[in-house]
Formats: structure tokens, sequence, C-alpha cells
């Protein structure tokens, strides 16, 4: 398995993991799949602001996605990161998640963030969960009842995790610009 930069051909695979998850799931809260033209603005606009977006690719086939966008958009969160990691439906269970993530981490780390909060629907979402906490990330509250899908109430679970010094020291030249 290859962890690599997406590029524009991924986007129709794109597409098809986050719209299945989208019509199934309870991770993202968007009732509609957005069409393939919408997901290549939304990744336009996460490299232009300099936040990675990164595929899993084995045998020339997208396994998963992930990407960090911006927290909140207001400057002073400009050091905090949101991630998302998507994995296809029937996508061998080879840590493809896992990986992802991890170097999602690595490259949040490397480009200044100091923190990544991961927004998690559902708090039965245990696999979302258990993959946070395998990777450092730590319980950091619940909102209960946030979103209507599916006929029923969902949480929203936050999770965070330092990157680099973290809170420790003030950020240094590699910082993220507001």
């Amino acid at each position: 398995m290859l962890i690599r930069d997406g590029r524009d051909a991924d986007l129709p695979a794109i597409t098809a993991i986050y719209g299945h998850w989208v019509r199934h799931g309870l991770a993202s809260f968007e009732l509609v799949p957005p069409a393939e033209e919408e997901m290549a603005r939304r990744r336009a606009a996460l490299l232009e602001a300099g936040h990675p977006h990164l595929v899993a690719e084995a045998g020339g086939q997208v396994l998963g996605y992930a990407h960090a966008g911006p927290f909140r958009t207001r400057p002073a969160y400009r050091f905090t990161v949101e991630d998302s990691v998507y994995v296809a439906p029937g996508a061998p269970r080879g840590g493809v998640g896992r990986a992802l993530l991890g170097a999602l981490l690595e490259r949040c780390a490397a480009k200044g963030f100091r923190l990544m909060v991961a927004v998690i629907g559902d708090s039965g979402n245990a696999p979302s969960i258990g993959l946070h906490r395998a990777l450092g990330f730590a319980h950091a509250g619940l909102l209960p009842a946030t979103g209507w899908k599916h006929g029923r109430w969902v949480d929203t679970v936050l999770m965070t995790r330092a990157l680099g010094p973290g809170a420790a020291a003030p950020p240094g030249p590699a910082a993220p610009q507001a």
C-alpha cells in the first residue's frame, strides 16, 4: 500500500468513497453526497490553504483518502486542524485508515500545526474512535444529539492530539499563516 498526495485523477474514487459514507454512515453529517465537481473544489481549497490531502493506493486502486483542514476559520485557530479519514467500503482491513492518519499527522506536524482535532460523527463509531485512540488522540468531549440522520439523533465525539511540541512552546518560523 502506498500513501501519496491526492491527484485530480483520484477524484472519481474519492467522490465514490465519500458518497458511500454519506448515504450509509454517520461519520459525515451531510445528507446528500456532493458531486465530483464539489469534491474537486473542496480539495483545491484545502491545497491552496496549505493543507495535506492524501490517498492510500494499492494495485492502482484508491483504498481511502484523508485530509486536514481548518478547525475553525478565525485566525487564532490557524495552528489547529481537523482531520477527515475515509476508507473505501470493502477495502481490505489492512490498516488503510491507520496508514492514512499516521501520514496525515506527520505532514501536519511538519507544516507547523500544533493540534489535530477529530470530530467524529456517532458515539457508537468504534472503528473511528479506536483508530484515533491508537494514534494518540485523547477524548476531549461529547456533544450529544448534534445531528439527525438515518432516522435518529447522532452524537459528535471530540478527540485531540498534539502535533510537534503542541502547546509546550510558541509557534516557530514554520508556523501556518493567518
